[in-house]
């Protein structure tokens, strides 16, 4: 099963119009408030550090270039190819290696564990993006690229959140700057229950090792200056025993 034609337009749409800009997409916040913080809580729990590293649903690649100055081989993987390319013109060094990955599709999560062996994840708000029948497959494919040996660390958005995606979206002067290409293109997201996200992982064949919560920061702020940060749930998963 692969991701609906519908959902890949709507990304391929997005970051077909999406500035370079560092700052310029509503989640491409600084990686120190973000993978940085996750770090803290993934590291402990790798089994293999030395593992490649796929930044799954990477976009531009802001978050992966911080991995690729940690880690000896990460590898960025993203649905949009548009996604892809601001994320090659963002890395002229070929820090990280970039793929085009639907990994709601089997074949292509077998062929890139193929490639890479077994590898650690990170995926950082791409669950409650996908749509509803996608997101056992997408979790699935997660399993077989982590295989015996990985973990995958995942961020996604409480269902708190929704409430306060709302009322942004609903504001008297209407959503904020950036938000609004992401309503435009139709892919806002959507809820998905707290917990229902372990119970993927469990479905997967994952155990999940560790959990806890931390702000999804964003790039953008509120009238008064304070900076958008959502309600955000993290796990940390992989095979034992």
């Amino acid at each position: 099963m692969s991701v609906t034609s519908r959902y890949r337009q709507a990304w391929e749409g997005f970051w077909s119009e999406a500035s370079d800009e560092q700052g310029a997409v509503f989640w491409d916040a600084e990686p120190a408030l973000t993978v940085g913080v996750h770090l803290a809580f993934f590291e402990p729990h790798l089994a293999a550090p030395g593992l490649p590293v796929v930044d799954l649903g990477c976009g531009n690649g802001t978050q992966t270039r911080f991995l690729a100055d940690r880690f000896p081989h990460v590898v960025g993987a993203d649905l949009s190819a548009a996604a892809l390319d601001h994320a090659r013109r963002a890395d002229p060094a070929g820090q990280a290696v970039y793929r085009l990955l639907d990994a709601a599709e089997k074949t292509e999560a077998e062929t890139l564990h193929a490639e890479l062996g077994d590898a650690n994840l990170y995926m950082r708000g791409v669950l409650h993006q996908a749509e509803p029948d996608d997101r056992q497959p997408l979790v699935d494919g997660l399993a077989t690229l982590v295989g015996e040996r990985g973990r995958v660390f995942l961020v996604e958005l409480a269902e708190a959140a929704g409430l306060v995606l709302r009322g942004l979206a609903q504001s008297a002067d209407g959503p904020p700057p950036k938000l609004v290409p992401v309503f435009r293109h139709g892919i806002a997201p959507g809820e998905v229950a707290d917990a229902a996200v372990p119970e993927y992982l469990r479905a997967a064949g994952l155990t999940v090792l560790a959990s806890g919560e931390t702000p999804l920061v964003t790039t953008e702020y509120t009238a008064d200056g304070s900076r958008i940060e959502l309600p955000s749930k993290w796990l940390v998963a992989g095979r034992t025993g």
